[in-house]
């Protein structure tokens, strides 16, 4: 009954209404404290801005995108409330993750394909959302959450783009994890 109890509590996650809610004051109280919303792909940029400018600073130097960057964030990119927040996140989630025992060295996938194919089309979706968010002018969070949380017309197309595209794809990708 005990091993019972504590396979329960493994798979046991917080509600995801209530994780809603706090999101949303998140994203509520960065507009308030900091005057702007929340998004990862920023710091994402701001990171390899300064990797760029660390491996290769001729071409940094000689790159009108890196000297713009690196002008409009006082020279250091890295020093961006951005880069902060996401290794909070970071943070939060690897304690997350240990508060939880949640922590394995494991690809959790279905029965149905290899880890290596969890593990392709993973990074494959992560290139893709890469390259959508820089299409899009920013991640989900910061095109739609924030969008939406300043009522702008933008961050609720964004959302509804979001879902709408996922859903769609769901059906044909679905496979890979169930």
């Amino acid at each position: 009954m005990e091993t019972n109890f504590q396979q329960v509590r493994k798979t046991r996650y917080m509600n995801p209404y209530v994780a809603g809610v706090l999101l949303g004051l998140v994203v509520l109280a960065a507009n308030f404290i900091a005057g702007r919303g929340v998004g990862a792909s920023g710091a994402v940029k701001s990171t390899i801005v300064a990797a760029v400018e660390t491996i290769a600073p001729q071409h940094a130097a000689n790159a009108t995108f890196y000297k713009d960057y690196g002008e409009s964030h006082g020279g250091n990119p890295l020093n961006s409330w951005l880069v902060y927040q996401m290794l909070g996140v970071l943070v939060g989630a690897f304690l997350s993750g240990i508060i939880a025992h949640r922590m394995k060295w494991k690809v959790e996938h279905s029965p149905k394909i290899t880890s290596k194919r969890r593990l392709i089309f993973a990074l494959m979706g992560g290139i893709l959302f890469g390259f959508g968010s820089q299409l899009g002018r920013g991640c989900t969070s910061g095109s739609a959450l924030s969008g939406m949380a300043v009522l702008s017309l933008q961050g609720f197309i964004s959302m509804a783009a979001i879902f709408g595209t996922a859903f769609t794809f769901a059906y044909f990708f679905r496979k890979n994890w169930i």
